[in-house]
């Protein structure tokens, strides 16, 4: 596969479903991703830490963005 094949054949997609270490995890291991990276989405950047969002109150949710490849797994 030429660089450029590989490159048109990648999507992303983000998912927030509670805990990103749990759900991560579990997109690491499937067939066609190609990568799972933890973050958060919504709120601000100064509030963007674990300890933080855990208290619920800065508008933060746990989020996974997941690279993968639809031609080996579909969204």
């Amino acid at each position: 596969v030429s660089p450029n094949d590989a490159a048109a054949r990648k999507q992303t997609a983000v998912f927030a479903g509670g805990c990103f270490w749990g759900v991560e995890a579990v997109f690491e291991h499937t067939k066609g991703v190609m990568s799972a990276t933890s973050g958060y989405s919504g709120g601000k950047r100064e509030t963007a830490d674990y300890e933080r969002v855990s208290e619920g109150d800065t508008g933060h949710a746990e989020a996974v963005e997941i690279i993968y490849d639809p031609a080996q797994v579909s969204y």
